[in-house]
């Protein structure tokens, strides 16, 4: 139980309303309202008064119950260092830090997503244009025009993707420091992460199953269309029909681990513990060049043969091969240390 249940447990359990609690304490019921909400931290004074209005310790009211005994201690004061230059510095990570930074992540992880989803989406049209253009029978549309067509609506679509990775960026441009230094919560802040980590914990897992089951079943139309008509049209409605299936698994996916990724960057926890963000800093530039070159291969291929419907494999073999680069890597620092 973090500092702002406590203090509405008490309220309530002395029969208090939050205009009767703040007259007592000399503050405005707003104030009062912020306290249960987790928006704000009271002063140490309204701490302290709150004990004997109570009847309880300090330590009761300031010690999470879910916390170790020393992270009090931990997230009472800012790191002692407080040089940004020295290599130990820690930034510490107010309350309201914290709210905005997952506010944001959470308005915004939607339209992320989206905009992974729409860069899946964009070769579909150019896939069905080309299928057709290739129609024996009197061509239903000219080679030429279903290529540029196509073309088009693939460069719009994913010009807009990239507005909407732009705009995020802006708005969590600040926050960056988060996935490379490590950080200390304020105190309180801790608490009130982990409680709206738990409160979504459900929520991601739905997501995470929903996400992977749709990645998965994908394949289905591939398969069953490509069967019954492996050079025709409904081979082409199959990978259509796959990579649409596919935007809806990666969209569940984008959002909720961008969501819980919030909350594990404010922790330090997973992927964005202090060991990981060390390695990420070494890592840096191999990652840079590889995606890069990844990348221009995609689009070389792609543009030079036009089967965007086979040129797609490359991210996921990509993926997977990038964790065997990072591991290589490390092993060469490793035998030089």
């Amino acid at each position: 139980m973090i500092l702002a249940d406590k203090i509405a447990e008490l309220r309530k359990k002395n029969g208090w309303s939050q205009e009767e609690l703040a007259g007592q304490l000399g503050v405005s019921r707003q104030s009062v309202s912020k306290w249960e909400s987790a928006s704000s931290i009271p002063d140490l004074d309204k701490i302290l008064k709150m004990s004997d209005i109570f009847g309880v310790s300090t330590d009761y009211l300031l010690k999470d119950s879910d916390e170790p005994e020393e992270e009090t201690l931990t997230h009472a004061a800012p790191s002692a260092v407080s040089d940004s230059g020295n290599d130990n510095y820690i930034r510490t990570v107010s309350l309201e830090e914290a709210n905005t930074f997952m506010d944001i992540v959470q308005d915004m992880a939607a339209k992320v997503a989206t905009g992974v989803s729409i860069c899946i989406l964009s070769p579909i049209l150019l896939i069905l244009l080309g299928g057709l253009s290739d129609q024996e029978g009197g061509h239903v549309i000219p080679e030429a025009l279903a290529a540029s067509v196509g073309l088009t609506v693939l460069l719009v679509m994913v010009a807009g993707a990239v507005a909407l990775f732009i705009w995020y960026g802006r708005k969590t441009e600040r926050f960056e420091y988060l996935e490379k230094e490590p950080v200390e919560l304020a105190y309180g802040v801790t608490g009130v992460v982990e409680k709206r980590k738990k409160a979504y914990e459900p929520s991601h897992g739905i997501s995470l199953v929903i996400g992977v089951g749709l990645c998965i079943l994908s394949a289905i139309p591939v398969f069953v269309l490509g069967v019954l008509d492996e050079d025709g049209m409904l081979a082409i409605y199959g990978v259509v029909f796959c990579l649409m299936i596919v935007s809806a698994g990666v969209f569940f996916l984008v959002r909720t681990c961008m969501i819980f990724g919030s909350f594990q960057k404010l922790l330090e926890e997973g992927d964005y513990s202090r060991a990981k963000k060390t390695a990420e800093k070494r890592n840096e530039v191999i990652s840079t060049v590889y995606w890069c070159v990844v990348t221009a291969v995609y689009l070389g291929w792609s543009f030079y043969t036009m089967e965007w419907q086979r040129t797609w494999i490359i991210w996921p073999c990509a993926a997977v091969l990038f964790g065997a680069v990072l591991g290589i890597s490390s092993m060469i620092r490793n035998n030089k240390a």
